[in-house]
């Protein structure tokens, strides 16, 4: 309670917290809200194709006549379950084998980090790139190439905690009276980890959001009739010069989300201080 607490004192990061929540709650709710749900389905209607910003469109309509707020705010859904997927795939799959690194012996650790850096070697755009063309365009197989492509991240940092924590006092003296590894390792490392590994998750969510976005851009993310931020302006790049209001709103919230979550994420490293967090769990 504390942490969020602090979290919410920082206007920077209270606004932030509340633009995620709208958008969020939004883009559950439109379409049971909105009188042009229809156009998340794909419904096309050309007689109000291209019409600029106004009261009865806000963000004005698309190629297709489409109300592009709606759409916009229903876009949300796909990126923030995206950014959940992102994150969620990387944690399970790099934080225990940092754990396990970080309490192996020095041949075993080795042999880990060799693999990891050698994944941490590739920019961070080609895995992800390499395993939706391989796979083929979809939400999931973007979830899952950019979960492959950040993962060894989390594999540092549950490493790096591990090792710090495995050698402090108490820890010691939990071994001297005969606990195990798996005793030590879910008892004390684990609990001590979750602060960094929090931190980093939260901007990543944004990372994510931006990079699913450029995935889709390019044809290899999500696919019509979907409805996600990337897909629309690749939807719009033909028209921008035209219907400007086609790219610009969803390019704003692209960027509105991003720095919300890193706002956030900034916050909980300056709450979430590991150096006050580590202590007998």
């Amino acid at each position: 309670m504390e942490h969020f607490r602090n979290l919410i004192k920082n206007k920077s990061s209270l606004v932030s917290m509340l633009f995620i929540f709208f958008l969020l709650s939004s883009s559950i709710l439109i379409p049971f809200v909105s009188p042009y749900v229809d156009d998340i389905n794909g419904a096309v209607n050309f007689k109000k194709a291209g019409q600029p910003p106004s009261f009865e469109h806000w963000f004005g309509t698309d190629v297709a006549g489409r109300d592009m707020f709606t759409l916009t705010i229903r876009s949300g859904l796909s990126s923030f379950k995206i950014a959940a997927g992102v994150v969620i795939v990387s944690i399970l799959i790099g934080v225990p084998i940092g754990l396990f690194s970080g309490i192996s012996s020095r041949r075993v650790d080795g042999f880990i980090m060799r693999i990891n850096d050698a994944l941490l070697s590739f920019p961070p755009l080609i895995l992800p790139f390499l395993i939706t063309t391989a796979l083929g365009p979809s939400t999931n197989h973007v979830i899952f190439g950019i979960a492959i492509s950040w993962f060894p991240w989390y594999v540092r940092i549950a490493r790096a905690r591990a090792m710090v924590i495995n050698s402090l006092g108490f820890v010691l003296m939990s071994k001297s009276m005969g606990a195990g590894k798996l005793f030590v390792l879910m008892k004390h490392i684990l609990p001590n980890s979750i602060s960094p590994v929090l931190v980093q998750g939260t901007m990543d969510a944004g990372y994510a959001i931006l990079t699913a976005a450029g995935l889709s851009f390019i044809g290899l993310g999500a696919q019509h009739p979907e409805t996600e931020w990337g897909l629309l302006l690749t939807q719009s790049r033909a028209q921008f010069m035209n219907n400007w209001w086609e790219a610009v709103f969803p390019g704003l919230f692209i960027v509105f989300t991003v720095v919300s979550f890193n706002v956030i994420g900034e916050q909980l490293r300056y709450s979430l201080n590991p150096k006050e967090e580590i202590g007998d769990g």
